[in-house]
């Protein structure tokens, strides 16, 4: 590396004219050469040992920010590195010095990466040093099993099986025994989400074990006047908080656990980018992972050209779709490029090494979310050539951590799932040119802005914001969390309807009135307000509270349908598939559901539905792809249920997960066995016909 590293300053100082390796009288080759393993040598000296202290004085920078330092701070190292050199004949420019620096930074490590490959111990030492450089002393581990749970954030069964058939995921092909000659070590489960099928709900029910009272993404409380919404911090641990009431445990992780880029901490004293841990506090600790990364300059370097590669991309992507005039399409402008890119390269990369960390440190169990493939399939739809391209760079990651996985101190089983998946179509709005807010105060005979009445308008300033994840994650980057003042959407007077929109869920709720209003209530006030929702071609289903039938889904044409009648004559709910009844029923008996729930029509000959948020792929409701996410998980555990039985709702995933980590715990670490379950698969060779040697993706992650 020292040698790679002297060249690669000859070549700079040749290349740059600002950088200078000889005297102005000139020097031989030979001092030359000398100077250049001499400024080299220091910088590589500076880097190791001065570096990780500069990044940990720095961790209370917003992480952004960080990434940005990272190069003139390098910069600065080589400078002192060229003045500290004993001949004093080099020197460069400070905006030279960065870019030297970032080059040298760039090789060294590639470098590094690619040597290291060849010997197991010298893969697993460079490994430590990229992802945990916080260890204080090695911990003691059981030879049990350990257990790693990536979230794939909206990935839908359906999608996940296509990615494996066109070849987009060869690490999830292999594990399926979809590649020749390697026999299956996964079994690849759907399971059903709740009506809400959102990252909130169906994380807190995963990591908490109870997603009770959680009818959305963001719904209005009347009893506190609150708009809550799950991925603001404050409200994210006060869900937490609920949860940990309701079921007396603190979560899934609560043993020896760590949670990574998650919304809630599920119990893990280990945390990183955990969005219920991100309020204004002192001790902040969801920044944590941050340092592990930037710890090694040329991670940032990676992710920086990444990012930038990534915005450039997005950029080009939209302009095309515009061009082609491509339908649907939503706006992808505004600071939208740079957010895809933090969601694509920079939370990425910073999660996978976080979990390498924790895997190498040998914790029982990891639970970590990533939210690429989400915040693109949004924009630019779920079945999109954009949405490939993160499906096969995530596909890179969980063979990264596979890798990582053999150099463990203990054995490691990867579980990968979904929180939901995505529906495609269009917007609410774009097909019939009002919002949901401007529908229901056409019912309440309120005033309807002009641009409601005829085609296309501008989207109101009030409209949800979407990419919520990813937005949440750059917000908690940033150190700027969501506070109480932020996305309130609270009415200019109390007399109006508070309209919220969850996807293809639109929450209707009446501020002045402080219980649930009734069906018979909201007649006598509205009368023209449920018939005008019911009859909408682009409504499904509405879900009141009924004075005479308990509750009540209504329709088109009049159609009225008590929830206890649901299974003999579904009406509206017949085309949204078995297990609606149940998802309506469910969040019916919420507290804090809304005086009116909407649901969005659904094709279920294109599987779409109308998002009330301006995204072309959705979820937050019932209706096609989105209820559908999927659990790959090791043979060598039990299976999730009984063959011809339906896994069902986040909690049930939860008591599987639970199940299987008791099956693990259980373990022989010997031999791999425990009362008659199968035994650990294999571990994958280095060679085994997926391309594993190629490890990093295009952000570079951990290169090779």
């Amino acid at each position: 590396m020292w040698a790679v590293s002297t060249v690669t300053m000859l070549v700079l100082a040749w290349i740059l004219p600002d950088f200078q390796l000889r005297s102005s009288d000139g020097d031989s080759v030979t001092t030359i050469a000398l100077t250049a393993a001499l400024g080299a040598g220091a910088f590589g000296v500076l880097s190791a040992v001065v570096w990780p202290l500069l990044v940990r004085l720095l961790l209370l920078v917003p992480a952004l920010v960080l990434g940005l330092l990272v190069f003139f701070l390098n910069g600065s190292l080589l400078l002192l590195a060229l003045r500290i050199e004993p001949s004093g004949q080099a020197e460069a420019a400070p905006e030279t010095a960065v870019i030297v620096a970032a080059a040298m930074s760039a090789v060294a490590s590639a470098t590094g990466g690619a040597l290291a490959v060849r010997d197991d111990d010298a893969y697993r030492r460079r490994l430590y040093r990229l992802a945990d450089r916080r260890r204080r002393r090695p911990r003691s581990c059981p030879s049990t099993p350990g257990t790693v749970v990536i979230q794939l954030d909206g990935v839908g069964h359906d999608v996940l099986r296509d990615a494996v058939d066109r070849g987009l995921m060869p690490t999830v092909a292999r594990w399926l025994g979809a590649v020749p000659g390697q026999p299956p070590t996964h079994r690849l489960t759907p399971w059903r989400t709740d009506w809400s099928s959102q990252t909130g709900a169906s994380q807190l029910g995963i990591l908490h074990g109870s997603n009770h009272d959680v009818p959305a993404f963001r719904w209005y409380e009347k009893d506190t006047g609150e708009v809550m919404v799950s991925n603001r911090p404050r409200n994210a641990l006060e869900l937490q908080r609920r949860a940990v009431r309701r079921t007396g445990d603190g979560g899934l992780l609560t043993d020896d656990g760590a949670s990574r880029g998650n919304l809630f901490t599920g119990g893990a004293r280990e945390l990183a980018l955990v969005l219920s841990v991100a309020v204004r506090r002192r001790g902040n600790r969801s920044r944590a992972g941050y340092f592990a990364y930037f710890s090694d300059p040329a991670n940032a370097v990676r992710t920086f050209l990444s990012f930038v590669a990534e915005t450039v991309r997005e950029i080009g992507q939209s302009t095309r779709a515009r061009l082609r005039k491509e339908h649907p399409r939503v706006s992808r402008g505004g600071l939208y490029p740079l957010i895809r890119a933090f969601a694509t390269v920079v939370q990425r990369d910073v999660v996978v090494a976080a979990v390498v960390g924790d895997l190498l440190a040998g914790r029982t169990v990891v639970y970590a979310d990533l939210v690429a493939y989400d915040e693109v399939a949004h924009h630019s739809g779920p079945h999109s050539r954009d949405a490939a391209k993160v499906l096969q760079r995530l596909d890179r990651s969980l063979a990264l951590i596979e890798k990582v996985a053999e150099h463990a101190p203990r054995p490691y089983r990867i579980v990968v799932l979904s929180d939901h998946g995505q529906s495609p179509g269009e917007t609410f709005r774009s097909r019939y040119g009002l919002t949901l807010g401007d529908l229901v105060r056409a019912g309440c005979g309120l005033p309807v802005p002009r641009r409601a009445r005829h085609t296309l308008g501008p989207a109101r300033e009030e409209e949800s914001q979407t990419g919520a994840e990813a937005r949440a994650v750059v917000r908690a980057a940033l150190h700027r969390p969501v506070e109480e003042h932020e996305e309130e959407q609270r009415p200019a007077r109390r007399s109006e309807p508070v309209v919220l929109a969850s996807g293809n869920l639109g929450l209707i709720s009446f501020p002045d009135v402080p219980h649930r209003m009734s069906q018979e209530e909201i007649d006598a006030r509205h009368p023209a307000l449920l018939p005008t929702l019911a009859n909408h071609p682009g409504i499904g289903f509405l879900l009141v509270r009924s004075e005479k039938h308990g509750g009540l889904v209504l329709g088109a044409g009049g159609a009225r349908v008590p929830l206890d009648d649901l299974d003999t004559d579904p009406g509206p709910l017949a085309v949204f598939g078995p297990g609606a009844a149940d998802a309506v029923r469910r969040t019916h008996s919420f507290p804090h559901a809304a005086d009116i729930m909407v649901n969005s029509c659904y094709d279920p000959d294109g599987g779409e539905v109308l998002a009330f948020e301006e995204q072309i792929g959705s979820h937050g409701g019932l209706g096609g792809a989105q209820s559908r996410p999927f659990l790959l998980s090791p043979l060598a555990f039990s299976p999730p249920v009984e063959d011809g039985e339906e896994l069902v709702g986040a909690e049930q995933v939860h008591r599987v997960l639970r199940r299987w980590l008791r099956e693990a715990a259980e373990e022989d670490g010997e031999t791999g066995e425990a009362g008659g379950e199968a035994p650990l698969p294999a571990k994958a060779g280095r060679s085994g016909g997926t391309g594993e040697a190629e490890e990093a993706d295009e952000a570079g992650e951990q290169a090779a």
